[in-house]
This record gives structure tokens, sequence and C-alpha cells, in this order.
């Protein structure tokens, strides 16, 4: 007959024996989850790499159709979000999150309103409040990259101390950069009476300053594309300055003439206008109309854009150029030169 204390042994020998199991198996589901974890951390980063390749860019703007784009890219958008949100450190997803938000909002939204008739004039304001919010959403998501090497960057800038706040940066920044000071310009060309953005411009332009240091031929002229229309577009009482404009121009051109229109469309749009050049503003359409698309198969899609846009301005040339005759009434024009 077993005794009392002999079962009472036993009974904690096997309790023990359980509780050595129990941690065992916990301990091998804990290193199992973690590793699996793991695994989809590293699955996820390496679609986020392929995702966010060169490559995968050419997708999008090598093709020839507009409208095919304009509805994938609020979904790829709000994909590389998620993916975001999931994996903040991860340089190419932040950087391809933001940019997009600014090219959909300029391509699809902001050009669209522009050339909608003033007749619609409720949904044409609804799309630039739309397009202003969407360029900065976009640079905030940028900055967020950029603050990360400089925590003070938003601080100093505001300050105007431009040494501190932007000579940490180097060449792997300049994409963040560009987008950053590009969405930040193009939510005040939408909005010029919104003071919060129209005096914060000089930050902006500051960081393409340093892509200027940087890169002075970044994405084949795309910088000095932004200086003719930062200096063609603003009064000269925040900075604006023709000569400088015409300059960027010349040097965008050198650039980028066999492959972009986009520096054409600036110039017609942000000088030839204000300067009343309606020759210069149809010399300069005709040369974006004239353009071989198979010259530059990567740009495709902005230069298919850029010459609806360009069709669409020489349709309307009439509304943004007076009358000869009034022409020669205002003080100082070329006409009443002559």
């Amino acid at each position: 007959m077993i005794k009392s204390w002999q079962l009472g042994r036993e009974r904690n020998n096997l309790s023990t024996r359980i509780s050595i199991l129990t941690i065992v198996v916990s301990f091998f589901l804990t290193v199992l989850l973690n590793f699996s974890c793991s695994l989809e951390k590293v699955a996820l980063k390496k679609a986020a790499s392929m995702l966010t390749s060169t490559t995968s860019g050419n997708v999008f703007t090598s093709d020839d159709d507009p409208e095919l784009i304009a509805q994938a890219l609020p979904f790829a958008i709000k994909f590389y979000e998620s993916l975001l949100s999931t994996l903040p450190e991860h340089r190419g997803l932040r950087l391809r999150t933001g940019s997009l938000y600014i090219m959909y909002a300029n391509a699809f939204i902001q050009t669209p309103a522009e050339m909608t008739p003033l007749s619609e004039i409720e949904t044409r304001q609804t799309m630039l409040a739309r397009a202003k919010k969407l360029y900065l959403r976009g640079r905030d998501i940028l900055l967020v990259e950029l603050e990360k090497k400089n925590p003070e960057l938003r601080k100093q800038l505001r300050a105007r101390q431009w040494q501190k706040a932007l000579s940490s940066f180097n060449q792997e920044d300049v994409d963040f950069l560009y987008w950053a000071a590009a969405g930040w310009v193009a939510a005040y060309s939408i909005d010029p009476f919104d003071m919060s953005i129209g005096l914060s411009l000089p930050e902006a332009a500051a960081l393409m300053n340093r892509v200027l240091e940087l890169q002075p031929d970044y994405s084949e002229g795309a910088v000095h594309n932004f200086y003719i229309l930062y200096y063609g577009s603003l009064p000269e009482s925040l900075g604006g300055d023709d000569s400088k404009a015409l300059e960027h121009f010349k040097k965008a051109e050198a650039l980028c003439a066999g492959s972009d229109t986009s520096y054409l469309l600036s110039l017609a749009t942000a000088v030839s206008v204000k300067n009343q050049n309606r020759q210069e503003f149809i010399n300069l359409l005709k040369k974006v109309l004239d353009f071989d698309l198979n010259q530059a198969p990567q740009n495709r899609l902005v230069n298919i854009l850029n010459k609806r846009k360009a069709a669409w301005l020489l349709e309307h040339a009439d509304d943004f150029f007076l009358p000869s005759e009034e022409i020669k009434d205002i003080p100082g024009s070329v006409e009443e030169k002559k």
C-alpha cells in the first residue's frame, strides 16, 4: 500500500513537471511568435524596398494613360501609407508616400481644377482646397524624415537660422528636401492669401537652396523648374524676380530640353502671362505641343499632361491677356515704350 506521504510526493513531483512543461511551452511559443513577427517584418521590409525602387516608380511615370494613373494613385498612396505605419523607419516608403501625395495633388486635382469653367466655381474651389490639404500632408510626411536628422529643423527655419537648420543634410536627403519644398510652395500657390504659409515661404526656399547646393542638376533640371515658378510667380515683396526666373529657365533648358516640357509651361504661365507677353506665351506652348513623347519614354505621363494643359491654355489664351489696345494704356508697358 502506498503511504499518504508517498502520494503527496508524487503529486508534488507531477505538479512540478507540469509547471516546468508549461514554462518550456510558453518559452517556445514566445520564441516562435517573435520569430514569426521577425519574419513578417523582414518580408514587409523586402516588399517595401521593391515597391519603392526606381523601377516601380517608372510604372507610373512612363504610362500613356493619365486616367488609369489618376484612378490607381489613391489606392497606391494609401497602400504605401499603411505600410509606412508598420515600418515608420523605412525611408523609401516615407519618400514615396509623401511625394505621391504632392504629385497626385498637382497632376490630378489642382491642374484639372484650374481648367474647370468659372461657371462651376464651387467645384473648382473645393478641388483647390483639397489639393492644398494634400500638398501640406505630403510635405509634413517628408519633414518627419528630415526632423529625424535634425529635430530642431522647423524651429531653426522659423528663426531664419539657415546654416544650423540645413548643414547636416547631404546627398541622401536631397529627395526629401526637394519634395518637401515643392509641396510647401504649391500649397501657397493655391491660396496666396493664407499668410501663415506665405510668411513661411523663405523656409521652403531654404530647403530648395540646399538641394541646389548639393545637386544643381537634380532630376534633370527639376530644381530649376521650381525656381522658374518660384521667382516668376511671387510678387517682389516676397522674393519674386523675373531675371532670376529667366536665369533658371536657361539652366533647366540645358538640362531637360530633350526629356521634360515642364519648364516651358512654367515660364509661360508664371512670367509670360504676368508680363502680358502673348507671343512668348504662344511660342512656349507650341513647343510643348510639338514635343515627341517617344523622345523621353520615362517621362511620358508628365509630358502627356503638359500637352493637355498647353492645348487648354492656348484655347483660353484670351482669358489671360488683355486686348492690345488696353496694354498700350498700361503705364510702363512694352507697347507704351514703343
